[in-house]
């Protein structure tokens, strides 16, 4: 099983439980405004790996992940756009005991009953699911990411239905998803859902701004700053943060 992945980091912190090796994988649906891997986007692009070369790879690691609670986290990009790669990457870690995780924003999602026998056998062997919910309104959603969220909705629901363990994460962005009224409809579905976990408030910032242009693409949040700490602390607050 041959995989396309945009790069790889051994040691993360901030991508699911204890220390992770992070798996950027390549491709993505959304075109976030605030996306910091712009470089992800593109399907045709990063190279090609096997399972059992990033399997050759992690092995070295598992005394890292026993030590702190950690495994393997597949992030991107969007890494539900290679499903049967990740199913077989899962299948592999399991044999060797790493702890699974999937950090996507849904943008993939499909009720086609092919896409959901798939999604099924992946889910057989993922441990928890990092979600990220961009906007709750579908119109701001569109304009933030180009996409709608309603199969994105959808998503969170499947996973409660599977009973899947989900952290939900919110990118607090000023002007665009910092808003009282949102975040409390936000926080209204977000108590709807009983296998979630966690909840993160992730503040906006503009550490990706120089791949934009690099790429040579106009960065749309040109002018938008970094949200305050109060505004961070009002959103986990309306978010019921510490709830979960």
């Amino acid at each position: 099983m041959i995989g396309r992945i945009h790069s790889v980091e051994t040691c993360g912190t901030v991508d699911g439980p204890g220390l992770r090796y992070v798996i950027f994988m390549q491709g993505c649906l959304l075109r976030c405004q605030y996306c910091h891997n712009p470089d992800t986007w593109s399907r045709d692009k990063g190279r090609h790996v096997t399972v059992q070369e990033l399997v050759n790879d992690i092995e070295s690691y598992l005394p890292f992940f026993q030590a702190s609670g950690g495994g393997v986290t597949v992030s991107g990009g969007e890494p539900l756009l290679q499903v049967d790669f990740l199913t077989e990457l899962f299948i592999e870690l399991k044999k060797i005991g790493v702890h699974t995780t999937i950090d996507s924003c849904g943008g993939c999602f499909s009720t086609s009953p092919h896409f959901l026998e798939k999604l099924d056998e992946l889910m057989e062997v993922t441990d928890l699911v990092l979600l990220d919910l961009k906007h709750i309104d579908p119109i701001n959603h569109k304009k933030l990411t180009g996409m709608t969220n309603k199969h994105i909705l959808t998503f969170a629901e499947y996973l409660k239905e599977r009973n899947i363990p989900v952290w939900i994460r919110h990118v607090l962005v000023p002007t665009v998803s910092d808003d009282d009224a949102a975040l409390n409809r936000l926080s209204q579905f977000i108590a709807t859902l009983s296998n979630v976990k966690k909840v993160e408030v992730l503040p906006y910032h503009k550490l990706g701004v120089y791949k934009w242009e690099a790429l040579g693409i106009e960065y749309p949040l040109e002018g938008v700053e970094p949200p305050s700490s109060e505004r961070v602390k009002n959103a986990e607050a309306i978010l019921n943060v510490t709830n979960y």
